[in-house]
């Protein structure tokens, strides 16, 4: 009777050691590579170029970012990952500026509220005949003036964001553009986002910019305001003044208060479910 005999051939044995070494790899890569294969572009209304992502189908909804930040903030938070599962089209943007988009270093760059102008021409770009929007601290601020401007936004979230930023004199906006300035030292108030700000390697100069030609939205254009809008913001959330002063400007707005202080609220799932209710009304 001949007896079967398993020969493990040595070359077979190397494949699968390699094969598994591949993947591996590709798993721990995968989440890098993938959002430097996402990022697109186009230049805006001066000629600037614009990064952004845009993933999933459906009725598009753009995030955008705080300060000292890029689109790259919502990557990991339960916000995207509700809003791709339940059928949105997630548009997210790097500000002028910031991330992978360009960074003029002429002041003008900025004024004349360019990062809206830069929404609404990636809103063309994109052909978006309706959208809505999701803003997160000064993302909120670009957000509100971007309200005014464009009636092609159904639905807005103001997340993080008193009434403070309708100030044209706000006194924590001019604080931070004469420290990022360099105009004065830093203090209390400005030295935790300083130093933060040098640990990634930002350009101080372009943040302080930045802060100078920041949307200023009047209480009167607030008032103005026709797409449905609900406030959000922490409990422990008061950096920027009290988010229910800003609900009541806005007619017909909704607020919401869920756990949470200014930097992490956002991160977190109770914002997420909060925001998706709301979308899907």
């Amino acid at each position: 009777m001949r007896r079967h005999v398993s020969i493990e051939y040595p070359r077979h044995k190397t494949y699968i050691q390699l094969k598994r070494i591949i993947v591996t790899l590709l798993l721990l890569l995968g989440p890098i590579l993938h959002g430097q294969q996402d990022y697109k572009s186009f230049r805006s209304f001066d000629q600037t170029s614009i990064a952004y992502t845009d993933e999933g189908q459906g009725i598009p909804v753009l995030l955008i970012h705080g300060f000292i930040s890029s689109g790259r903030s919502w990557e990991q938070t339960p916000l995207k990952k509700l809003l791709l599962e339940n059928g949105f089209r997630v548009i997210i943007p790097d500000l002028r500026g910031n991330g992978n988009s360009d960074h003029p270093t002429d002041p003008s760059a900025y004024a004349d509220d360019a990062e809206v102008k830069d929404l609404m021409a990636l809103a063309d770009y994109l052909k978006l005949s309706t959208y809505m929007a999701i803003g997160y601290s000064r993302g909120s601020i670009v957000l509100a003036k971007l309200l005014t401007r464009d009636p092609r936004i159904t639905t807005a979230v103001l997340g993080g964001m008193g009434l403070d930023f309708t100030n044209p004199d706000w006194d924590r906006r001019i604080a931070f553009q004469e420290a990022f300035s360099g105009q004065v030292p830093p203090d209390e108030l400005t030295s935790g986002a300083i130093n933060y700000a040098k640990s990634i390697g930002a350009d101080l100069v372009i943040l302080g910019m930045l802060q100078e030609f920041q949307p200023v939205t009047s209480l009167e254009e607030l008032q103005k305001i026709q797409a449905k809008v609900l406030v959000i913001a922490g409990d422990m959330d008061q950096d920027n003044g009290m988010p229910m002063e800003l609900m009541e400007q806005i007619e017909g707005a909704k607020i919401k208060i869920v756990p949470g202080d200014h930097n992490g609220t956002y991160k977190t799932d109770r914002f997420a479910a909060e925001i998706l209710s709301f979308l899907e009304q």
